[in-house]
């Protein structure tokens, strides 16, 4: 298989049906699910295999048969010449030191561990440490054709055995998915007994991909979305005033429908809003803060037993845990 399709054998006999969950076989240009049952067909293109379950997912095999691009933005000329000239109102605190944190957990668990990426479309911040590590296999999928990409197949249904991976990274894919509690317990299934996960995910953010854009989690809540995970660390990828300029940049974008405007609009946001980026961390670790961040990461390691919603609630971290001084509650009421 490994030879026509462009994978590895260790990666060739890890490849299931994402229907039923089947080994696949090699036939002519296409993977042949093994179960007569199910019978189905998997092009492969150019080398990358496309692995969806067309029944659970929102693209279908025939948009990737001709190669085509299925990505929902590009940047434009101008876009691009104030992406070059114009400091960003974004940033990611904690990835440098997420990511070697990861990656001492992966060889700790394995010496020559293997890595699910899901959503490489490029390489995350921080993750070029893994990617320059030459014991740690990277397995990269996405939805949409990239020179990074590896297997095309949708997080909701992967097409991958069970227990498959040292290793899963989703940064900056769960709010792009339509039910990420479905994408989350895939990953978990195919992560190794003790397996580590790395994912960040939005918060305060505004819609940034178009209509693939669904979901956002509150510190707390991503923490119980990775309930079935033992924490490392977690926290947030950029602060309250970061936050603060996506929602300046978005409110003047409110005025303004042309495409053209729209983008000279963005780079007065980014230039005149980009001065926030120096005070974001010095607030992006405090409570208040944590309440009104960019993002939220977490970084965990696969576990059996479930966090229980009481348990969840007693990991808040956020300001509303600061309660007043009772002496001055006192003082104000005899005042």
């Amino acid at each position: 298989m490994s030879e026509k399709s462009g994978l590895d054998e260790s990666l060739s006999a890890r490849l299931r049906c994402p229907h039923c969950r089947s080994p696949l076989t090699l036939s002519a240009s296409n993977l042949l699910c093994t179960l007569d049952s199910c019978a189905r067909q998997y092009p492969i293109v150019n080398g990358v295999p496309v692995l969806l379950n067309e029944d659970r997912s929102a693209f279908s095999i025939i948009d990737f048969i001709g190669h085509g691009d299925t990505t929902f933005r590009h940047q434009g000329a101008l876009e691009q010449l104030f992406a070059r000239l114009i400091p960003e109102i974004t940033a990611n605190y904690a990835a440098p030191e997420n990511y070697s944190r990861l990656r001492q957990e992966l060889l700790a668990l394995n010496p020559r561990p293997t890595v699910l990426v899901i959503g490489c479309g490029e390489v995350g911040k921080g993750m070029q440490e893994l990617v320059d590590d030459p014991v740690i296999q990277l397995v990269n999928t996405d939805v949409s054709y990239g020179t990074r990409t590896e297997i095309i197949c949708d997080g909701h249904d992967l097409p991958f055995a069970d227990a498959s991976f040292d290793g899963v990274i989703i940064q900056a894919v769960l709010e792009h998915v339509a039910d990420p509690p479905r994408c989350v317990d895939e990953l978990q299934r195919v992560l190794v007994e003790r397996g580590i996960v790395y994912a960040e995910t939005p918060f305060m953010q505004q819609v940034h991909g178009g209509p693939f854009d669904f979901t956002r989690y509150t510190c707390l809540g991503h923490r119980r979305l990775f309930r079935h995970f033992d924490e490392i660390t977690s926290g947030a990828t950029a602060g309250a005033a970061l936050a603060l300029a996506w929602s300046y940049q978005y409110f003047l974008l409110s005025f303004v429908r042309h495409p053209r405007s729209r983008v000279l609009m963005k780079g007065f946001a980014r230039l005149t809003a980009c001065w926030l980026r120096l005070i974001d961390p010095w607030i992006v670790n405090t409570p208040g803060s944590l309440d009104a961040s960019l993002g939220h990461f977490f970084l965990g390691r696969k576990n059996a037993f479930p966090l229980s919603e009481r348990q969840i609630i007693s990991l808040y971290r956020g300001a509303g845990n600061i309660l007043p001084d009772p002496a001055s509650q006192q003082r104000g009421r005899d005042a």
